[in-house]
């Protein structure tokens, strides 16, 4: 592939619903280009951006992929981002990455949850953006329905620059907004001018009336000369336009057919025209080792820095790491330094990717998207610059995961292989995380929902030929008591030679303190116990907390105080006090009102302020209780509550369907709190066969 300089450079990700389009849309834009001679389709899995196995197999995008599309001597990045929510961690990196989006959406469906959820992105990151409306050949897909919703939405930035032609119920050409011309597109796919129809009139002016309005926005004059009944001409609104679009103040809506490759001209010159090349947005990094502010500015003229905005981690693929350089030009064999791992790392080729192939290039010029082969240390969000001008980027901000299930090997002997194959998707997918919680003997698997989960499993299975079941996570209990007992308990055994003898007299009760798991003193007077049988009697309590005798999970909050006791000259031990201690401890806590106590999280909830309702009474069914209400952001509020960690399982999924996909959550823990009478009786009768029986 050419070397192409920074102003012949376009970053353009593709957002909006699952479903919507974005990679047809990839397809029609390459086959327009002439990178392809024949356009792939999702249904039979030959497209260019979606080739992993998974997402053949789910006809659904799981991973960014990026697509170089050559338009008039430009390169235009395409990273085409899934849909799904719980791939939002592969959207986030994108975003890192790009210096525009284009928000996708389908003419049929209109606007969707995802629509709103690119459009947040968008604001949360300053990116310059377009609307492109997908499905136009389908018949009752409404261009003007979707202009008009954008609009009670995001108000009079919204400007179209396109409209749809029909005839006999079919898609055959546009209206330019701007130029007031209509084309239609011929049997060989070929654009011809002709009238504007005057069917078409009508729509023409109201559409005309809101880029007007759009463009009269961006300025005192422009505003004044438009409210004095004054026409811009085409050179002034295309200037205000370039400007505008790239600071944001003017939203371009542009449509076509996909699957016709219709409207694909107009997309690729708009997104030349009208979106900002890299070297019209800013880039700031910090250089270490002055602690000052690097202006990287996608400046190819200043000493070279990159970041690694996504890594793949592919068998058959093999690894590399994506980067944007941030400033200088790249070249084979360049010695890079990670400050982060205070390691070089010698690049060795370049190359850029092209769906799932690298294609080698021989320079990486700044605000270009490139990838490194084999990288030893370098992981995604690290920065890499030169040792002399050693350059921090801030991180990326990916979403954490909050939907947890357990996992076990469904071969034995596996769990090695499970493991490494794990580090190699956490090392690909931020929002993975794999958790060993050995209090609770058990593996966890924390994800962005259960789809997310399903394909870790299935990708392991497919790509590293092992297999994992996915289960509810166990909750992590405690038991405490709630009364004071005073138990006694000896322990005596004889078999020849030396026996056994240990006699301890002991009180246990609340000790206040749930942080830790007991609390031991003595008072023993007159040398019943001698001093040298204490740190035994200790260790025997220790022990005994691990496992309670409720419902063998961990002990928390107890006061133990040996007090009296007796022992035998030649048959006591160290040994022997340990184990009566223990089962003191076992039946005085049994006799001491015994409770089991249940994790509680701080539970928030963001979600537009329609939905509160809902929400509040769902919680008050999985017995939360809502501590506090709070406005958020975007005219949605936070509702914050306690929630039993038992109560969040499946919680992911509801929300979503409660809200339509318009809501989020996080949690924390919180404390541990006495559990309801029916959720104990269920709990120590399912553990019943894991306590130990009193000897």
């Amino acid at each position: 592939m050419n070397v192409y300089t920074t102003d012949k450079i376009r970053n353009v990700v593709l957002l909006g619903h699952g479903g919507c389009g974005k990679t047809s849309l990839v397809e029609a834009m390459a086959y327009l280009s002439g990178k392809i001679t024949r356009m792939g389709k999702i249904d039979d899995g030959n497209t260019i951006s979606d080739y992993d196995k998974e997402e053949i197999k789910r006809l659904f995008s799981i991973h960014t992929s990026i697509v170089p599309i050559l338009w008039e001597d430009n390169k235009i990045n395409i990273l085409d981002t899934p849909g799904y929510f719980d791939f939002v961690g592969e959207v986030e990196e994108a975003v890192s990455a790009a210096d525009a989006a284009i928000i996708v959406v389908s003419g049929k469906a209109g606007i969707e949850v995802g629509t709103r959820r690119a459009w947040e992105i968008c604001e949360k990151y300053k990116l310059p953006r377009m609307f492109f409306v997908t499905d136009m050949d389908i018949d009752n897909a409404s261009f003007r329905q979707v202009v008009e919703d954008l609009q009670e939405l995001y108000g009079k930035k919204i400007a179209p620059f396109h409209l749809p032609i029909r005839e006999n119920e079919k898609f055959v050409g546009y209206v330019n907004v701007v130029t007031k011309t209509a084309n239609r597109w011929n049997d060989k796919g070929e654009v011809l001018e002709f009238e504007v129809p005057d069917y078409s009139m009508a729509n023409l002016d109201i559409c005309r009336d809101a880029l007007m309005e759009a463009v009269a926005e961006t300025s005192e004059e422009f505003m004044d000369r438009y409210f004095n009944g004054e026409e811009f001409s085409e050179d002034e609104i295309r200037q205000a336009l370039r400007v505008n679009v790239s600071d944001g103040s003017i939203v371009p809506v542009s449509m076509g057919s996909n699957v016709l490759a219709q409207g694909m001209y107009t997309l690729l010159d708009d997104i030349i025209k009208y979106l900002p090349s890299p070297d019209k947005r800013a880039c700031t990094g910090i250089n270490v080792r002055n602690n000052e502010v690097y202006n990287a500015d996608y400046d190819f003229a200043k000493p070279k820095s990159a970041y690694v905005f996504k890594t793949i981690a592919d068998p058959f693929i093999g690894k590399y790491s994506l980067i944007k350089v941030n400033s200088g030009v790249l070249k084979p064999d360049d010695v890079l330094y990670n400050h982060h791992k205070d390691t070089d790392e010698k690049i060795g080729k370049l190359y850029v990717m092209n769906g799932s192939k690298p294609e080698e290039v021989k320079e990486l010029h700044a605000g270009d998207i490139g990838a490194l082969a084999k990288l030893s240390v370098t992981t995604t969000t690290d920065s890499l610059s030169t040792r002399a001008n050693p350059v921090a980027y801030l991180r990326t901000s990916i979403s954490t995961p909050y939907t947890a299930m357990r996992y076990k090997a469904k071969n034995k002997g596996d769990e090695d292989k499970i493991s490494q194959s794990l580090q190699k998707l956490m090392l690909e997918d931020l929002t993975l995380k794999a958790v060993n919680d050995s209090e609770n003997g058990q593996t966890l698997l924390y994800g962005m929902g259960d789809q997310h989960l399903e394909v870790v499993a299935a990708k392991l299975a497919n790509r590293y030929k092992v297999e994992i079941e996915l289960k509810r996570p166990k909750v992590a209990f405690r038991e405490t008591i709630l009364k004071k007992a005073d138990v006694e308990y000896k322990y005596k055994k004889q078999s020849g030679g030396h026996g056994q003898y240990g006699h301890v007299k002991m009180t246990f009760e609340p000790s206040g303190d749930l942080s830790n798991p007991y609390e031991f003193s003595q008072t023993v007077v007159g040398g019943a116990v001698p001093k040298n049988y204490f740190p035994a009697v200790e260790k025997g309590i220790m022990e005994a907390t691990k496992k309670g005798p409720l419902a063998d999970y961990p002990v928390v909050g107890v006061k133990a105080v040996l007090y009296d006791g007796s022992y035998h000259p030649v048959d006591s031990s160290e040994m022997a006090f340990k184990v009566a201690a223990s089962q003191a401890f076992k039946k005085g806590f049994m006799e001491a009102s015994p409770v089991l106590l249940e994790p509680i999280a701080t539970l928030k909830v963001v979600v537009p302020e329609a939905y509160t309702g809902d929400i509040m009474g769902d919680l008050n069914k999985r017995r939360a209780r809502v501590v506090g209400m709070n406005p958020a952001e975007d005219e949605k509020q936070e509702i914050v509550a306690e929630i039993p960690y038992m109560e969040l399982f499946g919680y992911n999924t509801d929300l979503r369907s409660m809200t339509g996909g318009r809501g989020d959550y996080s949690y924390e823990f919180a404390k541990y709190e006495k559990a309801p009478a029916d959720v104990q009786q269920k709990e120590v009768e399912e553990r019943a066969g894991k306590v130990e029986t009193m000897e």
